[in-house]
């Protein structure tokens, strides 16, 4: 790979996680990095496309050439489609990073006729640079793959390496779609403020604006979580009741794991497929 300290980056897809990805890089060129930017998206939201001509990105090019990393961030039904364009921009050294949901590697190295891919697995919190970004490289990738990856992941916030694609499966159905699963808390609870009397848009409130200054507290003390519960529940009193039907044998536990292996046996379907 040519200097790291000044790579050449395509971007297919400048969607809602790809668009992160394109404002964090451009925050880096303006701050002085020194990365070349072509970005391929048929569909520009105007103000990124301004943004990125005001740093001198290429938009669009007629005819791309081999670049550096190549970064995939189509919705996976259209990545096969993608592919035409996106080979382009794939020479013998290119490193290709897929943010594509249960596409697997060795897919994508016959669609694009490359060796060195990372597979990356981000969440819906990355668009305000709070997400967790899961990655793992294939063989024919080094050190420096890796750290180059991991810089430009960097802007949709938390970035871990996973061991072994079979583990992608697992990360899909936690941090993937785990932001769903959080979302859907804050309805049931703001659902059941409301059955016991509370108007709808104070309930609403009152379960949002919980759920994630929870999530806040949990990120800011870096406390666990089963730290950060026990405060909250004194012996005998409205927290330790509520948990008692939570933490049954037929509560949230349990549900949760027969959810997470649900989604995690979808991601596996869908990689077959």
């Amino acid at each position: 790979m040519s200097d790291l300290d000044a790579p050449s980056i395509a971007l297919v897809g400048a969607g809602a996680i790809g668009g992160a990805l394109v404002r964090g890089w451009i925050e880096a060129v303006r701050k002085g990095g020194g990365l070349t930017l072509t970005v391929f998206e048929p569909h520009f939201d105007p103000s990124l496309e301004r943004e990125l001509e005001s740093v001198g990105a290429v938009i669009n090019p007629p005819e791309p050439g081999p670049v550096d990393v190549l970064v995939l961030a189509v919705k996976p039904q259209a990545f096969v489609e993608a592919a035409r364009n996106a080979r382009q921009f794939v020479g013998e050294q290119t490193c290709v990073l897929s943010i594509m949901a249960g596409v697997p590697i060795e897919k994508i190295a016959r669609e694009l006729g490359a060796q060195r891919i990372v597979r990356a697995m981000p969440n819906t919190p990355a668009r305000i640079g709070r997400g967790v970004t899961a990655y793992v490289a294939s063989a024919a990738c080094g050190a420096e793959d890796r750290r180059l990856v991991e810089q430009l992941l960097e802007p949709l916030g938390t970035v871990e390496a996973i061991s072994a694609e079979r583990l992608m499966d697992v990360v899909t159905a936690v941090s993937g779609s785990g932001p769903a699963y959080v979302f859907l808390l804050a309805e049931v609870l703001a659902v059941a403020a409301e059955q016991e009397g509370l108007d709808k848009e104070t309930a609403m409130r009152l379960a949002n604006r919980t759920v994630a200054g929870a999530g806040a507290l949990m990120l800011e003390t870096g406390d666990s979580a089963s730290t950060l519960r026990k405060q909250v529940m004194s012996p005998g009193g409205t927290t330790e009741a509520a948990l008692d039907i939570l933490a049954a044998a037929d509560g949230l536990a349990p549900l949760l794991r027969r959810a997470v292996a649900a989604a995690a046996k979808r991601s596996r379907d869908l990689g077959k497929g």
